[in-house]
């Protein structure tokens, strides 16, 4: 609101003579113009005026010339506006005539005018503003009460004992006004005068002088008045009705003084600095009532402790620790989605599953404005970027990021804290990190929360991790520390893991699972261009060297030759390892002899690859059929081995380090064998005569899993027929008793693996069309695929009529002819 700036007592009043000839004089045309701010000027009234604005100075130094000239006066409406245009001026003004003007000593250019306001004019038109405003004004004629007015006297008395009243409770304006408003003989002057002096808004003080009658303008005021007597009495109610609650603080100030009195008395005086600080933390949290609460209690405990005992400092910690939690504190949501989506597929290649998640978790967080947050379980083998995701996630929505190592945990106190009964308790990893990152809505990563140590002796953290990731539950988190309830709900947490069959089951289920998958060689030589290439030269101080680059074909000859993984993590140590030796040469020959990093560099660089491409072991023996497994780190080609020798009595042998299900499923392929031994056109005393051994090279690497049956019952029939496996085919699928084919996980790993060692065919079973139609095409890229529904389809497809050696058969029919 918009206030007089001038007091009542700088108005200089009363007028000897007749007013209405001050009032009437007609000065209309073409007249000066000065432009005050938040300053209304009333006819007859005369008042100072600070002049400060350069067409205003200009203005006053050309009237000093002619004193008695005269200009016309309007208020601004927008008093911060520096060049007023007809618009930014009320319409209706006064003439006025300079009495004095003052220099005002150390103010600058600043002076001050005193003016009598003349008659009322109105503004038409503004004809120049340089070097100080002229415009065209016309009289606007007052009616003037008639003489012995009976009305407008009563008025004149009401006014001046209102306005006495109202000084009188406003304690804004100092006693002397009213001693003005008792001396004023002239009743037109006394009514402008109270209308120009009294602190009203701006707006109520134009209407009152567009106002043509003198009598209706006496009644606007009284109303006003009347208006704000009512507003100060109302005030004035409120303070006497509060001052019973103010004499009661009083009394406890006055206690509160009489304790600290006592306390200095026994040496605990003042304040301690701890407790300053924790009120004026604890002040910007209050707002959360619980949290305000159980504050209050705390703090007061603190009062009657010894500074000087293990007590004190137990409760000061406790209670830093809850001031420094952020308490629905959250930060502001980018949900840009166009700049997540950028941010997203700059720091990451591929993963198209997470990031439409993200997004579409963005998008209804948007539409909703409120939303908790899902838990999200990102799962695949390790190097494949699931804990740097969460930073990109984070940086996308602008939020504050935190990451809790899960890894080898076995106290459900690191989780849940510790009771503050104990000696050295804290809060459990999930305050800790709230604490750390300062918001009550970050991206919060649980990093290889798959291996999180179960059932010790110490609690089970991986079932107290179930109430942190139930959206139903977490908004109520309970800390053993700090023995209240916290809200979790508008956290975004990102689990990740290597293996979920380690995940106890009631834990998964509350999350939502996305796989990420490893990289195919065209996904890895992209990375590799966008990230680790950058990144490693940097590392290694080799970002100086424009020049040196690698082609497509170095890159690729070491993710083929130099690794073995689904991820990239190997890959960019061997990128990093090339580049420290490129800068040991740079340093110690002064140049690098290439510019360009190709195979011939790497191998030079390197050394002889540890690795080959193409490991399928071909088709020439009978017994060998290719594999295909996944393990945690991706997935891999198995070779089955399967031989014959002579012997009583069919025994089986197993080797290559084989885990109980894989033990099962040979004994499952066998038993099959024997029985469709007719569909194979084999002599069934060979079980009675020869011995079977099925070996799984790598005997040094544990190996389980039901997804080698089909693999393992293709190799006895190829080792008992002797007749070649098709070239190039790679086969999964595990196997019940009546031969029936069923369906097997991490197929997209077995395709990469297989891929990798140059298979072209793969056989599995028909129930897995759902996860190939699911793939990409560039994954799917030169490898057909045959869908079987029992072992015999199996054998139809890998098992040609081109034999090896038909040993077996031939050593049975000789002992038939000799009989």
């Amino acid at each position: 609101m918009k206030r007089n700036q001038n007091s009542a007592f700088s108005m200089i009043a009363d007028y000897e003579g007749d007013v209405t000839k001050l009032l009437e004089e007609n000065h209309e045309g073409k007249l000066p113009i000065l432009a005050t701010r938040n300053l209304i000027l009333f006819p007859g009234i005369v008042s100072p005026i600070l002049i400060g604005r350069e067409a205003s100075l200009n203005l006053i130094n050309k009237l000093k010339e002619k004193p008695n000239a005269v200009f016309a006066v309007f208020c601004q409406k927008d008093a911060d506006k520096e060049e007023p245009g007809k618009d930014d001026l009320y319409e209706y003004g006064v003439y006025a005539r300079i009495i004095r003007i003052l220099e005002i000593p150390g103010s600058g250019n600043n002076i001050s005018v005193i003016v009598q306001g003349l008659g009322r004019c109105r503004l038409t038109e503004i004809k120049k503003t340089r070097p100080y405003m002229e415009g065209m004004v016309e009289t606007a004629a007052e009616e003037f009460p008639d003489n012995g007015d009976k009305i407008f006297e009563a008025a004149i008395d009401d006014l001046r004992k209102c306005a006495a009243g109202y000084i009188k409770l406003n304690e804004d304006i100092p006693d002397e006004a009213q001693f003005a408003i008792q001396n004023i003989t002239s009743s037109i002057i006394l009514l402008n005068f109270i209308c120009s002096s009294m602190p009203f808004d701006i707006t109520d003080k134009i209407e009152l002088l567009e106002v043509k009658s003198l009598k209706d303008r006496a009644f606007g005021i009284l109303r006003i008045l009347n208006r704000e007597l009512q507003l100060l009495e109302l005030k004035q109610d409120i303070r006497t009705k509060t001052r019973e609650d103010i004499d009661e603080q009083q009394r406890e100030y006055f206690l509160q003084q009489q304790i600290k009195n006592i306390k200095e008395e026994l040496g605990n005086g003042d304040m301690s600095p701890e407790r300053k600080e924790l009120i004026e933390k604890a002040e910007e949290k209050m707002y959360n009532e619980n949290f305000a609460k159980v504050f209050g209690k705390e703090i007061d405990k603190l009062d009657i402790l010894n500074p000087q005992s293990p007590e004190y400092s137990i409760q000061l910690n406790y209670l830093q620790t809850l001031v420094s939690l952020p308490w629905d504190e959250c930060t502001e949501d980018d949900l840009n989605l166009k700049r997540a989506q950028k941010i997203l597929d700059k720091d990451h290649y591929g993963m198209e599953k997470v990031k439409e998640r993200i997004l579409e978790y963005m998008a209804v967080l948007s539409l909703r404005k409120d939303l908790k947050s899902p838990i999200i379980c990102l799962y695949g083998p390790p190097g494949v970027g699931k804990t740097s995701l969460g930073k990109s996630i984070a940086k996308s929505m602008k939020r504050k990021y935190v990451r809790v190592s899960l890894g080898g945990v076995h106290d459900e106190a690191e989780i849940r804290g510790h009771r503050r009964t104990y000696i050295g308790a804290m809060p459990g990893r999930i305050i800790k990190s709230m604490q750390k990152a300062g918001s009550s809505n970050p991206v919060f990563i649980l990093d290889e929360i798959d291996k999180v140590t179960q059932n010790t002796v110490n609690g089970d953290p991986a079932s107290a991790l179930l109430e942190v990731l139930d959206p139903e539950q977490n908004n109520a988190f309970h800390d053993n520390y700090l023995d209240m309830d916290y809200d979790l709900s508008k956290v975004l947490f990102i689990a990740t893991a290597n293996d979920i069959t380690t995940i106890p089951r009631p834990l998964l289920d509350r999350m939502e699972l996305i796989e990420v998958s490893g990289y195919i060689t065209e996904e890895k030589i992209e990375i590799a261009k966008r990230h680790l290439i950058p990144k490693e030269k940097e590392n290694t101080g080799m970002d100086t060297d424009k020049a040196l680059t690698f082609n497509k074909a170095g890159i690729e000859k070491i993710i083929e030759q130099y690794t073995r993984e689904s991820g990239v993590r190997q890959l960019e140590k061997q990128i990093n390892k090339l580049l420290r030796k490129a800068a040991l040469m740079k340093v110690r020959d002064g140049k690098l002899p290439f510019t360009k990093i190709t195979p011939a560099e790497v191998e030079t660089m390197l050394g002889k690859a540890p690795f080959s491409r193409d490991i399928y072991q071909g088709n020439e023996y009978a017994g060998i059929v290719t594999g295909l497994a996944w393990t945690s780190v991706g997935g891999e080609i198995l070779f089955i081995e399967t031989s014959l020798s002579k012997g009583k009595g069919g025994k089986l042998t197993l080797t290559g380090n084989l885990g109980d299900v894989m033990k099962e499923s040979a004994m499952l392929a066998l038993e099959y064998v024997k029985a469709h031994a007719d569909d194979l056109n084999i002599d069934y005393r060979i079980f009675d005569n020869w011995n079977i051994h099925i070996h799984v090279p790598e005997g040094a690497t544990p190996k389980d899993g039901p997804s080698a049956g089909i693999t393992i019952a293709t190799s006895i029939a190829s080792a008992i027929t002797q007749r070649k496996v098709r070239k190039n085919t790679a086969m999964t699928g595990e196997i019940t008793l009546r031969g029936k084919v069923l369906p097997v996980g991490g197929i997209k790993e077995k395709i990469l693996a297989a891929k990798r060692a140059g298979i072209t065919e793969i056989l599995m079973c028909k129930d897995n069309k759902k996860d190939i139609d699911e793939i990409p095409d560039i994954y799917l890229k030169g490898v057909s695929f045959h869908y079987v529904e029992n072992v015999g389809d199996v054998w139809n497809f890998a098992l040609t009529d081109e034999k090896v050696k038909n040993a077996v058969t031939f050593e049975i029919e000789e002992k038939e002819q000799k009989q």
